[in-house]
């Protein structure tokens, strides 16, 4: 059963939760500059497998396989900071604030550390008890295509806007190259490489990518200004140069299309529409606890 969130949820019962967290976050920034791209992917993808229910925190246990031990989760590195979170909580209020919460708060401090817009999160997720590596297969790839990307953000109640602007998180960060490696190489039949990258920025990637002696985590920042939360994911998307071939793909549909221009010209609709598409899905719930420690159920 979902809870019903609210914004003074804490007010009473744990009133400083959230400087506790985004201080915790801050002090883990300052040490590791990749950290806030991390937790926004982790918020991400927690919230699009059973609802933001903490279930990717979960560590595997016995035969079963958690979420964060998948392949679209394996680089995520920044479990720690939300662990170190939820210690500092339980100090001051123990058993009242979620680690689904914990990390909603943790993925806003992100973006806002990140120069990116500040929003209010609805509080009041409850943690799940479920956690599977299978379930990550419906994450969306970044091989889809237009229409695929729609209909999995429909199937969490997200709009092509919605959509649009959440992929501007793909400002910050870094992907490797197994994530892009089929637009460069052997793409089909009929080309070499895939026609709607830049052939400069396609040379740069094999570059980066090499066939023989690849180091095990090469791949290359998600955009220059990898740690900046901008607008240059976009401009990127229209100067052909988008790493993921479903992000290049926004241009193919006329709706998708314009609200990437949108996006590429103002950063005040750019980090408007973001604030508020983060609310919408960061509000998609379904745990049924509040966990002692974000790795263990209880």
């Amino acid at each position: 059963m979902a809870s019903a969130l609210s914004m003074n949820r804490y007010d009473a019962t744990c009133p400083n939760v959230e400087p506790i967290v985004a201080k915790v976050v801050r002090d883990a920034t300052s040490r590791d500059k990749t950290v806030p791209a991390t937790l926004l992917r982790m918020h991400f993808h927690d919230c699009f497998i059973r609802g933001c229910d903490g279930s990717i925190l979960l560590e595997s246990r016995g035969g079963n396989k958690a979420e964060r031990d998948a392949p679209p989760n394996k680089s995520l590195h920044a479990f720690y900071v939300i662990e170190a979170a939820k210690r500092a909580v339980e100090a001051v209020c123990p058993a009242v604030v979620s680690c689904a919460d914990i990390l909603a708060f943790a993925a806003r401090d992100a973006v806002v550390l990140s120069g990116g817009p500040r929003w209010d999160v609805p509080k009041g997720r409850k943690d799940g008890r479920t956690s599977k590596a299978s379930e990550t297969s419906t994450l969306p790839s970044p091989a889809f295509n237009v229409s695929q990307l729609e209909k999995s953000f429909a199937l969490r109640g997200l709009s092509p806007q919605e959509l649009v602007a959440l992929i501007g998180a793909h400002t910050l960060g870094f992907a490797h190259c197994s994530s892009f490696e089929k637009r460069i190489r052997n793409f089909n039949s009929t080309h070499d490489v895939d026609p709607t990258l830049r052939p400069s920025f396609a040379g740069a990637l094999r570059g980066a990518c090499p066939l023989k002696n690849k180091p095990p985590n090469a791949g290359v920042a998600m955009d220059p200004s990898s740690t900046t939360f901008d607008t240059n994911h976009y401009k990127f998307i229209l100067n052909r140069q988008a790493l993921f071939a479903s992000d290049q793909s926004l241009l193919t549909a006329p709706q998708t299309k314009a609200l990437v221009y949108k996006f590429a010209t103002s950063k005040r609709a750019f980090h408007t529409a973001f604030a508020k598409a983060m609310i919408k899905m960061s509000s998609l719930n379904g745990g049924q606890e509040i966990r002692k420690d974000c790795r263990f159920v209880n």
